[in-house]
């Protein structure tokens, strides 16, 4: 049982549903379960960057990830505090996946921007070292799409320290999951976002 696959269908998804899919699980599942607390006030000031990437290979999401990067640490943190890069395309295998973050670690360090930028994952078929495929427990980090999401160090330092039980975040998240069961999940995130989230933050439109 896993989220929903990449490129399930037929035909691809447009760009448009690609965004629309991720927001729907950021504001259903990161924001409405509460798995990230710091996920809300950047979603409603709008600093969240999406970015699509076309690369159907490894060395071409490298590519994008440079580029995000790069564009992340020259924005201005109050238009672009963070970015979901979206991989629709390429690594929907799960080891690719991972193998794939160890360039991307390598990458932060190539650019001189480890300590100042750092790299969160998720994955359709996301699973936690010692746990089973089907564990309710890895939907905590189960996206639409593999993402890599781009944080700022400094946005994260300010946010723990605003929030005074931060450790405890990953307990708290399995039991969530645990308490909701495959079923209540699927239940959860077939239901609408909430009203008023248009969905209007930062977008890379470009083709």
């Amino acid at each position: 049982m896993t989220a929903t696959p990449v490129n399930s269908s037929p035909a691809a998804p447009s760009r448009d549903a690609i965004v629309e899919a991720t927001r729907h699980w950021l504001t259903r599942a990161v924001i409405g379960l509460n798995l990230c607390p710091f996920a809300k006030s950047v979603h409603a000031k709008r600093q969240i960057r999406y970015a699509i990437s076309e690369a159907t290979t490894l060395e071409q999401v490298l590519a994008d990830l440079e580029t995000e990067l790069r564009t992340l640490a020259q924005a201005d943190p109050a238009a672009i505090d963070t970015t979901l890069l979206i991989v629709p395309h390429a690594l929907a295998d799960f080891l690719d996946f991972n193998d794939c973050l160890y360039f991307a670690d390598r990458l932060l360090k190539q650019l001189r921007v480890e300590g100042t930028l750092q790299i969160a994952s998720f994955h359709p078929q996301y699973q936690f070292e010692g746990s089973e495929a089907d564990d309710i427990e890895n939907y905590t980090n189960r996206a639409p799409y593999p993402i890599l999401h781009l944080l700022r160090e400094a946005s994260m330092a300010r946010a723990v320290d605003a929030f005074p039980d931060a450790a405890a975040i990953y307990e708290r998240n399995q039991e969530t999951l645990r308490r909701l069961g495959h079923d209540g999940w699927r239940a959860w995130m077939s239901r609408p976002a909430p009203d008023g989230d248009d969905g209007s933050d930062n977008s890379d439109d470009s083709e």
